[in-house]
């Protein structure tokens, strides 16, 4: 069985490990490759690597970091297929899907090509005394981004490229559910002519991440994943003086009122929450549904639910794949049968769901929830599979309670014709990524992606400019030089003259 290794000062490395743990093609339910999993020693061999990089990366100009990002960019494109069909096979997203990821994650790329303009600094003439005043922003040094098994190709370029622009050194440790795509990246960032130990990959468990998180040469993690993770992250992290970006859970609600076009609404919210299997921290798992539309838009969805074509990810017209683990499987199924323990009329059941030809895939399918309400737990816990609530209510004011007294705040949309309901929801949504007729609202990449409340811990969101704020630090500087005419001691608050 193949073993997924290493990347460490650019050469590929089985390291010294605490064991094997299988990788699995979902589909099949069958063990395809076993992944290593780093002690510490094989940890710190990386950071070493990434730190003795530093000096050299980091006083490169912007533009020629910036040229070694734009032939990663080409070899990305160029072996794009290559890599969808690899996260298909490890992750179980469809093939449609997973271009999409990679598309997703090139826009990253393409906006940190513009390093020479993002790191541009502002510059005062003369502000009295002969005195000049202006900005520079400066790497922060070995950056490590903890990524998520969902999307193992768009979050670690989320980090990557904004770390290395910004003249940073970095080591990925991705989801070892889901491991070979990582080292993919790396292959083609070598090959682009990134500098040996510039980037790196450790795979590992909790082992490995904590040894990142306890390294005394790492500056800033990045991770992208569920809340109590996150918040152990931050916290961990923080107490060791670095600084953290740690995106957690999400429990997306879409509010559909009266007036919104049933059929955009009902095609958007199966998407939002079917798409990927509902693996996703931007799926939309909570329909908020605004007076007598109930009935007609449950109609609507249900006949949806029908035409889904659940299978393969490679195979052709594929709408949902499998979820990535026989045990996500069964935790997602375990939140379906509380859902019908508390009360909420089921209206489609996923259990058990069977696909010809992958009987032993570990497939859940669309699963349909009318009359929930907030005291139950599939609303308030973040599911992470197929299963979308129906919630009721009479008026929008209350569908904007609804939304705000939960305890994440990742995203959230709203579907109406009415201009003043739609400016109503943007300023008093308590979310960090807000739709209007857009179901999954997540920014382009010259934005930045980051929610609200427990979906967030640190001050950052990321990429785009958080993510260039997130990777630098920012210095003033004050000159003057001795032309300028200014003699003797001053001993008073220097003011502009």
């Amino acid at each position: 069985m193949e073993t997924i290794g290493h990347f460490i000062n650019g050469h590929f490395t089985d390291g010294e490990n605490d064991g094997m743990q299988p990788v699995y093609n979902p589909a099949i339910g069958e063990a395809v490759a076993q992944v290593a999993l780093a002690r510490p020693v094989t940890v710190d061999l990386a950071v070493s690597a990434a730190a003795a990089a530093f000096e050299s990366w980091s006083s490169q100009s912007a533009l020629r970091r910036s040229r070694v990002l734009f032939r990663f960019k080409e070899l990305l494109e160029k072996h794009r297929d290559e890599l969808a069909q690899m996260v298909v096979r490890e992750h179980g997203k469809v093939l449609e899907d997973a271009q999409g990821e990679i598309v997703r994650g090139l826009e990253v790329v393409e906006f940190a090509c513009g390093a020479p303009n993002l790191l541009k600094s502002d510059f005062s003439d003369n502000i009295g005394g002969g005195i000049d005043n202006w900005n520079i922003r400066q790497p922060l040094g070995v950056c490590v981004g903890i990524t998520p098994f969902n999307f193992p190709v768009m979050v670690p370029l989320w980090m990557i490229p904004m770390a290395l622009a910004t003249g940073n050194t970095f080591v990925l440790k991705p989801s070892e559910r889901d491991p070979s795509a990582s080292l993919f990246i790396a292959r083609l960032f070598k090959e682009a002519g990134l500098p040996d130990g510039v980037l790196n990959v450790v795979q590992g468990g909790k082992e490995a991440v904590d040894s990142l998180l306890n390294h005394p040469d790492v500056e800033a993690v990045s991770f992208v994943g569920s809340t109590p993770v996150a918040e152990y992250i931050h916290k961990q992290a923080s107490a060791n003086g670095k600084r953290v970006q740690a995106l957690g859970g999400a429990k997306n609600h879409m509010i559909i009122m009266p007036d919104a076009d049933l059929d955009q609404a009902a095609s958007a919210l199966m998407g939002a929450a079917y798409g990927a299997a509902g693996e996703r921290c931007m799926a939309c798992s909570v329909a908020v549904v605004v007076g007598d539309i109930g009935d007609a838009l449950v109609e609507n969805i249900q006949a949806r639910i029908k035409k889904l074509q659940v299978n393969s990810g490679l195979a052709q017209g594929a709408d949902m794949g499998p979820l990535v683990t026989s045990e996500h499987r069964d935790k997602v199924s375990g939140y379906i049968d509380k859902g019908l323990q508390e009360g909420a009329k089921m209206l489609a059941d996923g259990r058990n769901y069977q696909v010809a030809g992958s009987e032993n895939g570990f497939f859940v399918g669309a699963t349909l929830f009318d009359h929930v309400t907030p005291e139950m737990t599939i609303y308030r816990e973040e599911i992470f599979g197929p299963v979308l609530g129906i919630v009721r209510v009479n008026t929008f004011a209350e569908a904007l309670a609804l939304v705000n007294s939960h305890e994440y705040g990742n995203g959230a949309a709203c579907f109406t014709r009415d201009g003043g309901i739609a400016r109503a929801f943007v300023r008093g949504v308590k979310a960090g990524m807000v739709g209007v007729n857009v179901p999954i609202p997540v920014p382009m990449a010259w934005h930045s992606f980051g929610g609200w409340k427990r979906s967030l811990f640190g001050e950052h969101h990321a990429y785009g400019e958080e993510g260039v704020r997130f990777y630098t630090r920012y210095k003033s500087v004050m000159q003057r030089w001795p032309d300028s005419g200014v003699h003797g001691s001053e001993f008073t608050m220097p003011t502009a003259q």
